[in-house]
């Protein structure tokens, strides 16, 4: 699992890197890799979630990233598989995980 930080959704993460990481450590008991904060949809977004957006789009067939917490599931060899909306949880996908690793 990774994490990207972006406040691009309500403003919730509106900190520098250390403050975001610090919250997310202290309150969440996060235990994995947080990167710098990101912007994942308009002329900012980065290159790689402009690629994990071209690759699955969510259930409506959208691109751009509706809220936090959309989880992407990628392979061994770096193809994007499957994507998942904010509400599923990564213990619902935990099944899926394993079959990759």
């Amino acid at each position: 699992m990774l994490a990207f930080p972006c406040n691009q959704f309500g403003a919730q993460e509106p900190g520098s890197n250390e403050e975001i990481l610090e919250f997310a450590t202290s309150k969440f008991d996060v235990n994995f890799p947080m990167f710098a904060k990101i912007e994942v949809n308009g002329d900012g977004a980065s290159d790689l979630y402009e690629h994990l957006k071209s690759e699955q789009q969510d259930a409506q067939g959208k691109a751009d990233i509706a809220w936090n917490f959309t989880k992407f599931l990628i392979d061994r060899s770096g193809a994007v598989v499957a994507r998942y909306a904010p509400p599923v949880a990564p213990e619902d996908i935990a099944e899926a995980i394993a079959k990759r690793l």
